[in-house]
């Protein structure tokens, strides 16, 4: 039987797994179940392998194999305080339709006007840094189409992609990307971040203490750690469109 901790982080690896291929870092499973060290991190692990549930991959960094799951973990389960990653639908090329690619469920707010393709208009606010921040969000420079199935009731935009910080989460310099109006976000979500009422940013949304860190799915950039004061939430990724 496994304790509270050891099912969550087990549940946690696994659907890492599933939506990645690739286990968390013992920091991100350190933030999903809201841990202070990663000593705790290494005896769950421990305590999984000892009882058969996982596996340590020899001579590999983060080589962590799933070996069985328990009965009441048999189905997708995120972990404590964090959405298990997040992959928006995507549209591409002109084909018009929408491809599943991750979680559907939490497609919320109001429905816009109907555009004339048969999905939605909404409008682009202008260009969003997937990078170093740049100016805060223009006004609406146009409108695009996105299907129905993109998104669901409530308020959208959308935001032209500049930079390469979030290639790794599949994200490309030159892509739209659909956003749904909220204040709020859950630790792991990818958000539109206003910075210091200047600079808009698109990361993904860690709470560290009483600080909020934007962190970039590129190695190549650092995480960039705010006051929570200094930080806005004005939306969250639910869709994304690329052209060819």
């Amino acid at each position: 039987m496994l304790t509270r901790k050891q099912h969550d982080l087990l549940t946690y690896i696994s659907a890492r797994l599933t939506e990645t291929g690739v286990p968390p870092s013992f920091d991100e499973m350190k933030d999903a179940l809201d841990l202070k060290s990663k000593s705790g991190i290494h005896r769950l692990i421990t305590a999984l392998e000892e009882r058969g549930f996982i596996r340590r991959l020899p001579n590999r960094a983060r080589a962590l194999e799933i070996l069985k799951l328990p009965e009441s973990a048999a189905g997708p389960r995120a972990a404590p305080k964090e959405r298990v990653g997040f992959t928006p639908s995507v549209i591409e090329g002109s084909r018009g339709m929408a491809r599943e690619t991750a979680e559907s469920g939490s497609r919320l707010g109001r429905t816009p006007a109907v555009a004339p393709a048969g999905g939605f208009s909404i409008p682009v606010m202008g260009r969003i840094a997937a990078g170093v921040p740049i100016a805060a969000i223009q006004n609406n420079t146009h409108s695009i189409a996105v299907p129905p199935e993109m998104i669901g009731t409530g308020e959208h935009f959308a935001l032209e992609v500049k930079g390469d910080s979030m290639v790794e989460a599949g994200i490309l310099d030159g892509d739209t990307v659909v956003i749904r109006k909220t204040e709020t976000a859950i630790p792991g979500e990818i958000v539109v971040a206003l910075v210091d009422e200047e600079e808009a940013t698109l990361k993904r949304f860690r709470r560290r203490g009483d600080t909020i860190a934007l962190e970039a799915a590129n190695p190549a950039y650092e995480t960039r750690i705010f006051g929570a004061d200094r930080v806005k939430v004005q939306g969250k990724l639910v869709g994304l469109i690329r052209r060819y």
